[in-house]
């Protein structure tokens, strides 16, 4: 089957993985070219999805055969959940050694045996109920994964029921810092390294309130040792970004708050080359957060940013950002850190990039 086919078609499930105590499906991911010890991104999407129609939207299977890591994408069963959310707000599926949090383990587990994953270099990322259970297993295994991405998520530990969830959501009764830290120290009994930890949220999100992220990095920016405020804040296509570095310089946790965008993924198609597909909760916002969180493990490059989120004008040769009128996306090929150098110079005299 060649690549023209769609990345949800290439998902081969894994009939058995373990034990599986949280009753999930999971689904891989092979690009056509994968090197011995290649790294592994867990995707886990949000409510009323499926793991195929979250590979098709988030563009994760499109980037993975272009840089050729795998990609592991768990599933609910309405039989777990009638919405097919994650049940990131039930002690027995959220914590270690059991329910669905083990479940994923020990798919994990599977394809790091199976397929031989390089286990320095393993991720994982979500949406919503998938964010929360992402952020949920970077604290019960904080030892398996390098780094997390949580997107529209939640803090871990903060609810014990559907009421105490919603509640959440919608930024009630939030918890201190000093809570949210014990929360996750307690869940893995870790002692480091850390994985570290980018948080995506939108500023109009009305059903997990923004409140959410900023919760989130309380809660990390303990065991990263972290100040308060941000080493860096800078703007990303017209959205914040800011960034904590621990103590030795090394971007440990960072944000990016979405102008203007309500609860979903942000992504940039506007490109010839894209990751992703616009639809519900997964929405254009001409920011590319699966290049960016990607290029920011070290699986992807400047120039897969550039490919989905700028393009150029035909005829006068400005470059511009993507989304705004009828222009084509400079393509990614051979030579793609000496374009990327060239497209960033551009953008930065033209004050378009910092």
């Amino acid at each position: 089957m060649s690549f023209r086919d769609s990345p949800d078609e290439r998902l081969v499930e894994i009939a058995s993985f373990g034990s599986n105590p949280g009753a999930l499906k999971a689904w891989l991911f092979l690009p056509t070219d994968m090197d011995e010890r290649a790294p592994l991104v867990v995707a886990l999407h949000g409510c009323t999805q499926t793991a195929k129609g979250y590979a098709l939207g988030s563009g994760w299977s499109q980037l993975a055969e272009r840089r050729g890591f795998a990609v592991l994408y768990p599933e609910q069963q309405h039989s777990n959940n009638p919405n097919l959310c994650f049940n990131w707000f039930e002690p027995a599926d959220a914590r270690r050694g059991a329910g669905e949090a083990a479940s994923i383990s020990q798919m994990v587990a599977h394809v790091v045996q199976s397929q031989g994953i390089d286990q320095n270099r393993i991720f994982v990322t979500g949406l919503s109920a998938g964010g929360a259970m992402a952020n949920a297993m970077l604290s019960t295994y904080p030892e398996i994964f390098a780094g997390g991405a949580i997107i529209a998520g939640l803090p871990y530990g903060v609810a014990a029921n559907v009421a105490e969830a919603f509640a959440q959501m919608q930024g009630r009764n939030p918890s201190n810092a000093p809570k949210l830290r014990s929360a996750l120290r307690r869940a893995g009994h870790h002692a480091g390294p850390w994985p570290t930890v980018s948080v995506w949220h939108g500023t109009h999100d009305q059903t997990v309130r923004p409140r959410n992220a900023d919760q989130i990095v309380d809660q990390w920016s303990g065991v990263h040792a972290t100040g308060k405020e941000p080493d860096r804040m800078e703007v990303a296509n017209g959205h914040q970004h800011k960034v904590w570095l621990d103590a030795d310089g090394r971007m440990v946790i960072e944000t990016y708050s979405i102008k203007g965008m309500a609860h979903g993924l942000p992504l940039a198609t506007q490109g010839d080359t894209s990751f992703g597909r616009a639809g519900p909760y997964m929405l254009e916002a001409g920011i590319s957060s699966t290049a960016r969180i990607a290029r920011s493990w070290g699986l992807a490059f400047d120039s897969d940013v550039e490919a989905t989120e700028f393009v150029a004008a035909e005829v006068s040769g400005e470059l511009k950002l993507a989304g705004n009128g009828k222009r084509r996306s400079p393509r990614a090929g051979p030579d793609d850190n000496r374009v990327g150098k060239i497209i960033n110079d551009a953008l930065r005299a033209a004050g378009l990039l910092r």
